[in-house]
């Protein structure tokens, strides 16, 4: 990609806590913008540098563990320069709303919930990828929210019923952030969906999941004017390969029942992104691949390679 500057500049709107995002080097060129929504796993749980013996298993599996020892450590070597640092990505930003405050910039380790760099989600290598993949900047809007459902949290305004309060908010967020653009030219490239522990616990969620999904999809597509919008669904694939029968195998099943009935949309297998807890951070937060970094790199990895199947270019 070429390395146009993307520089946010905050405008202090009171009570509505705008910004706006000025481009320099190539301000003809549209921002190709992607939309990653989800849950706890989209927001991010990768742990980045803390090895407390105790609370952090060590530091196996985080991110500088990874980068020395994981199977992936010769794919991630762009994450850090020559001297040590997290690579900032400039021709490729990220905007995302977390603890009431707009964290932007350009793409980085620590665009999660923990308002700090100690944490990564699927967003650093999606972006990295996309970057690559585009001569055009490149934005991400990120609005994740942890034990959010689509049932009811995220729940479509075509389910019927209540719409989902988190779907309202996302459909917001994403809003602000493009207004953020002002006068340049955009184009909303795709929708990440990284969502499901909180359906896959009940069966009722589980059986009108796949419906919902087609829901969520047509409900979006119309927001925002774009009815062949590429969509791409990443499985919830913790803990690896799921038990036959299993509650995480008919939710799986139906993710991909779902992602099947919707038109250019794509079902994203993860599970083979799951490492053992005894290689982890976070040993007993199975829910959060264990909190290993190189899990959240190879999904973003996988969600990358998915959508840009889709793009076609």
């Amino acid at each position: 990609m070429s390395t146009s500057f993307i520089q946010f500049t905050i405008l202090s709107v009171i009570g509505q806590g705008l910004f706006t995002l000025s481009l320099a080097g190539a301000p003809s060129e549209p921002v190709q913008v992607f939309i990653l929504a989800g849950q706890s796993n989209m927001e991010g749980q990768g742990v980045v540098s803390m090895d407390h013996p105790e609370h952090y298993n060590g530091g196996k599996g985080n991110l500088v563990w990874s980068l020395a020892h994981s199977q992936s450590r010769q794919r991630m070597q762009h994450l850090r320069d020559a001297e040590g640092n997290w690579v900032e990505r400039e021709d490729v930003s990220i905007s995302f709303k977390a603890r009431g405050k707009v964290r932007k910039g350009s793409l980085t380790v620590g665009y999660t919930g923990y308002g700090q760099s100690s944490h990564i989600g699927p967003e650093l290598q999606f972006g990295h990828l996309m970057g690559e993949h585009f001569d055009e900047p490149v934005l991400l809007i990120k609005t994740a929210w942890g034990g959010k459902s689509l049932q009811k949290d995220f729940r479509p305004p075509s389910s019927g019923g209540e719409t989902g309060p988190f779907y309202r908010q996302m459909i917001e967020e994403v809003r602000t952030a493009l207004a953020g653009l002002g006068n340049s030219r955009f184009e909303i490239r795709g929708f990440v969906w990284m969502q499901g522990w909180n359906d896959m616990v009940s069966e009722e969620a589980t059986a009108e999941y796949a419906d919902n999904l087609v829901n969520l999809a047509k409900d979006l597509r119309k927001e925002f004017k774009a009815p062949q919008l590429p969509i791409v669904i990443g499985e919830l694939g913790n803990g690896g390969k799921a038990r036959d029968g299993s509650g995480m195998d008919r939710f799986r099943k139906a993710q991909r029942a779902g992602s099947k009935k919707i038109t250019n949309a794509r079902f994203v297998p993860t599970a083979h992104c799951a490492r053992p807890r005894e290689l982890s951070p976070n040993v007993g937060h199975g829910h959060h691949w264990f909190g290993n970094a190189e899990s959240y790199f190879l999904v973003g990895e996988a969600l990358a390679a998915g959508m840009k199947g889709l793009l076609g270019r």
